[in-house]
C-alpha cells in the first residue's frame, strides 16, 4: 500500500512538473515568439546578408511606396532624396538604425502572429503592408530645407499625435550607401536618428520652463518689472550672465520672454530655485525614460546646481549642462497647444488592419490647462510683438527661438513651436547644429515645411 501511494506521489509530481513545463513555454512563446521568429539567424525571414527575404511594404499616408519586397529582395523607392529624407524613420534591415520602423516593427512586416508564428509570411510569400503617418514629400521639403546644416526637423499633429514629417541629418541613401561611412567624419551621427535619439543644448527653448515655474510660483510675475543692461551680475566682481541685447529698464514679464532676455530669466531662475525648477521640468517629462510609442526617447536632462547661482541662472536659460530630446520638447509644444495634454508622436498610421485613431492616443506630457493657456499667450506675443507674423505667413504660428552655445563651434539654431489655425493643428520643431541664430535657419525651415502642410493639406 505504501509503495502504491509513493508511486502516486512520483506519479503526481511529474504530472504538475508537466503542466508547469507547459505552462512556462506557452508564456515564453507569448513574452518571445515575435523575438525569436524575427532573429536575423531565421532563414525564412532574412537572407546571408541580412536583408530581408518577404517583408511587406511600407507605404506613406499619401499612399506612396517607400520599401517593398520583389523576388526575395527589399527594394526601395527610385527617389534618392526620398530615400535620404526617410532613411532614420524607415531604417535599414541590419539593425544599424535600431529605432528604424524596419528593426523595430520586423515581426509586423514578416507577418508574425503568437497563434500561427510566421505561416501567413510563408503562405503568401510576403508579410502585410505597413502605412506610416509620414508625408514622404514633407520629409523631402525639410531635408531640403536644412541645406547643408546637420540636425533634426519635426512636425506632428498635437491633437491626434501623428508624426508627419521626421529628417535627421546626417544621412545617406539605402539603396547606394557610401563605402566610407562608417570612416567618413561627414557621416558622423548617420546611424542616429536624431529626433528621437539625438541630445542638444537647447538654448532659449528651455525658457519656455523657467517661464512655467514662474507662473507657478511666482505670484505676481507678471505685475513686475525687470531691467537688463546687457549682464546680470550674480556675485560682485564677478563675470556674470551676458544679455544678447542691452533691452532696457522696466521689462515686464511678457517683453522678457518676447526678447528672449537672458538677464531678466537667469534672476528669474535664481528666485525659483533649483529645486522647484527642476519639479516643473520632471513634470514635463524631463529626467525620465519617455517612449514615442513603441519608440525610445534619450532623455532629456535637467539637474540644475542648487548651490552654484551662476550655474542656477545658466540652466535656467538653457545653458550649463541642460539636454533636450527634439521629439520630447515637440510634445511639449503639442501640450501647451493642446490645453495641457501632450500627446507621444505616433509614426503608424496603420498596422495589422489597426488604424492610429484606433491604437488611440497615449499622453507624453501633462502640463496645469492654466499654465499651457498662459504660455499660448507668450508663444503668440513672441511672433507678433517680436519675431513677425511675416516670418510664418497665414500659419497664426506660436513660437520660441533658441540659439544654444556650444563651446568651440558656432551655435546650435532652434525654433519650436505650432499652428493656432483650426485647420492645421501641427506643432513644429528644428534644431540646425552649428547654425547660428535660432531666428535664421530653424525659423526659415520650419516655416518652410509648415507652409507646405498649409499647402497641403493631408
Amino acid at each position: 500500500m505504501k509503495i502504491t501511494v509513493k508511486r502516486a506521489y512520483i506519479f503526481y509530481a511529474l504530472i504538475i512538473a508537466f503542466l508547469a513545463g507547459v505552462v512556462f513555454l506557452v508564456a515564453s512563446v507569448y513574452l518571445n515568439g515575435e523575438e525569436w521568429a524575427t532573429k536575423r539567424a531565421n532563414r525564412h525571414l532574412y537572407s546571408s546578408s541580412n536583408a530581408v527575404l518577404s517583408a511587406g511594404p511600407i507605404v506613406d499616408i499619401r499612399g506612396e511606396v517607400i520599401a517593398d519586397t520583389e523576388n526575395g529582395k527589399r527594394v526601395y523607392n527610385e527617389d534618392d532624396q526620398l530615400r535620404k529624407a526617410v532613411l532614420h524613420v524607415l531604417g535599414d534591415t541590419h539593425g544599424f538604425i535600431y529605432t528604424g520602423t524596419q528593426s523595430l516593427y520586423r515581426d509586423t512586416l514578416s507577418g508574425y502572429n503568437f497563434v500561427d508564428g510566421i505561416y501567413t509570411l510563408k503562405q503568401n510569400g510576403v508579410g502585410p503592408e505597413l502605412v506610416l503617418n509620414l508625408d514622404t514629400e514633407a520629409c523631402k521639403v525639410a531635408y531640403k530645407a536644412l541645406g547643408k546644416f546637420n540636425g533634426a526637423v519635426a512636425v506632428y499633429n498635437y491633437e491626434t499625435g501623428q508624426l508627419l514629417c521626421s529628417v535627421s541629418k546626417p544621412t545617406y541613401d539605402l539603396v547606394n550607401k557610401p563605402k566610407d561611412v562608417n570612416t567618413n567624419p561627414a557621416y558622423d551621427g548617420a546611424y542616429l536618428d536624431k529626433v528621437v535619439s539625438g541630445l542638444y543644448t537647447p538654448g532659449s527653448i528651455m525658457k519656455i520652463i523657467t517661464a512655467a515655474c514662474a507662473i507657478e510660483n511666482i505670484p505676481d510675475i507678471y505685475d513686475r518689472t525687470f531691467d537688463c543692461n546687457g549682464e546680470y551680475v550674480v556675485t560682485e566682481g564677478q563675470r556674470g550672465i551676458i544679455c544678447n541685447d542691452n533691452h532696457k529698464t522696466g521689462l515686464t514679464f511678457e517683453e522678457a520672454m518676447n526678447k528672449s532676455c537672458n538677464a531678466v530669466f537667469a534672476q528669474i531662475a535664481i528666485e525659483l530655485g533649483a529645486k522647484k525648477l527642476q519639479a516643473t521640468a520632471e513634470s514635463m517629462g524631463f529626467n525620465a525614460s519617455l517612449y514615442a510609442r513603441e519608440v525610445p526617447l534619450k532623455m532629456s536632462r535637467y539637474k540644475p546646481p542648487v548651490s552654484d547661482k551662476l550655474e542656477l541662472g545658466w540652466a535656467g536659460i538653457g545653458q550649463s549642462t541642460t539636454l533636450v530630446n527634439p521629439c520630447h520638447f515637440l510634445c511639449i509644444m503639442g501640450a501647451i497647444a493642446n490645453g495641457g495634454e501632450g500627446y507621444a508622436p505616433d509614426r503608424i498610421f496603420e498596422m495589422n488592419g489597426l488604424l492610429s485613431s484606433q491604437r488611440g492616443t497615449q499622453v507624453m506630457v501633462s502640463i496645469n490647462p492654466e499654465t499651457a493657456a498662459k504660455l499660448d499667450e507668450l508663444l503668440r506675443s513672441n511672433i507678433e510683438n517680436e519675431y513677425g507674423d511675416d516670418r510664418f505667413p497665414d500659419l497664426e504660428m506660436c513660437g520660441k527661438t533658441g540659439t544654444a552655445q556650444i563651446t568651440g563651434a558656432a551655435s546650435h539654431s532652434w525654433f519650436v513651436g505650432y499652428s493656432q489655425r483650426d485647420d492645421l493643428p501641427l506643432a513644429v520643431v528644428c534644431v540646425a547644429e552649428n547654425a547660428g541664430s535660432g531666428m535664421k535657419t530653424a525659423v526659415n525651415v520650419s516655416n518652410t515645411v509648415m507652409q507646405y502642410f498649409l499647402d497641403n493639406p493631408y
